[in-house]
């Protein structure tokens, strides 16, 4: 094969690769661009990405799958705080989130099946039912069954939250104390339009699921020739995930390595459920906990209007929308992040106190 065609496979991949079902998109690339990002100023150029490790714990799946889990902070603490990466990233992309909350917090942070250190997943358990499960296994192994706990959930992570709400009601009323749910969406996703033209995106939909099962099938040719597109990877990234035109260079190449450390297949395994999410039935017990929702004006893979939606149908929703941010707001706008799940905290912890002491 020609160095020209591994380096379209290795675009392909990047693009296929890009958030919770941003697959397929055409973005217009230069070469020079890449240049330019890259020499811009990059305060975060030593931040550790990928550094903050925690006490890690294997916690099996009910289908027996290892998923890899890290804890922070005291064992005592009052409340934990569980975070749910998204798709194609891994626990890491909390970086800031876990450099920051620190204190009297216990932080929970795990890999979702087939992502990061976990196991590789059986593809007829690629699913977001899947996902809550293996959330609940994580829950009954680090959180006690009289401790509260905060779920906060990015994209696909949110949707674990989600039907982890649908399969599983009385957690909310037993341990789930509050919810945070980023940049995600309880349904319609097969709608998405990826930034582009309605027509053009009409087009592009139905090609999308069977694209990515081709190149599942050439897993291993595929996941070698991403590498040699890194460059034009770098830019498609910053497009389709991030709006802020001063993101950080670092932050962007750190975004676009977890995701090109992501296999193609699992990518290709995952898309079908989530372009089929649909959980707008599991709002009504996720309402029963205080809510924070945060959203990115211009997120092209779960704009803001499914931000809207969901903290419309809740009772006690705090709704954060960034005009100018895109589908990684942990990582675009960390502080907004950390500040709104600073307030969530103090929310629900005095309900807690009360109960302790009454």
């Amino acid at each position: 094969m020609g160095s020209r065609s591994k380096r379209n496979i290795g675009i392909i991949g990047a693009v296929a690769g890009v958030g919770a079902a941003g697959v397929g998109a055409a973005v217009g690339l230069r070469r020079l661009a890449v240049g330019r990002v890259r020499l811009r100023p990059d305060p975060d150029a030593g931040e550790p990405f990928g550094g903050l490790r925690g006490r890690e714990l294997t916690v099996l799946a009910d289908d027996g799958l290892p998923l890899h889990v890290e804890v922070d902070g005291p064992d005592d603490a009052d409340l934990t705080v569980v975070f749910c990466h998204g798709y194609t990233l891994t626990q890491d992309s909390w970086h800031y989130q876990r450099r920051d909350l620190q204190g009297r917090l216990r932080a929970v942070f795990w890999d979702q099946r087939s992502h990061g250190r976990s196991g590789r997943s059986l593809p007829t358990h690629a699913t977001i039912d899947q996902t809550g499960e293996d959330l609940w296994a994580v829950l009954r192994a680090t959180i006690g069954p009289d401790e509260p706990v905060v779920l906060v959930g990015h994209s696909m992570g949110g949707m674990s939250i989600m039907a982890l709400a649908e399969r599983h009601p009385e957690v909310f009323e037993e341990r789930v104390a509050g919810v945070a749910l980023v940049n995600t969406s309880c349904g319609d996703m097969a709608e998405m339009t990826l930034g582009l033209p309605l027509v053009l995106a009409k087009l592009v939909r139905p090609l999308a699921p069977g694209a990515l099962r081709g190149l599942g099938r050439r897993a291993d040719l595929v996941d070698r020739a991403r590498g040699l597109g890194a460059d034009l990877a770098f830019v498609v990234t910053r497009k389709m995930a991030f709006a802020d035109k001063h993101v950080s260079p670092t932050v962007v190449g750190f975004l676009e390595e977890m995701i090109r450390a992501t296999p193609i297949d699992v990518i290709a395994e995952f898309y079908p459920a989530l372009a089929a999410h649909d959980k707008c039935a599991a709002l009504d017990v996720i309402g029963k906990v205080p809510v924070l929702v945060l959203a990115g004006g211009r997120d092209r893979l779960t704009p803001a209007a499914h931000g809207r939606r969901i903290a419309a149908a809740l009772p006690d929703a705090e709704l954060v929308e960034v005009d100018e941010a895109g589908h990684v707001l942990p990582l675009e706008y960390p502080g907004v992040v950390t500040g709104g799940l600073r307030r969530l905290v103090e929310r629900v912890r005095p309900e807690y106190e009360e109960e302790r002491t009454a």
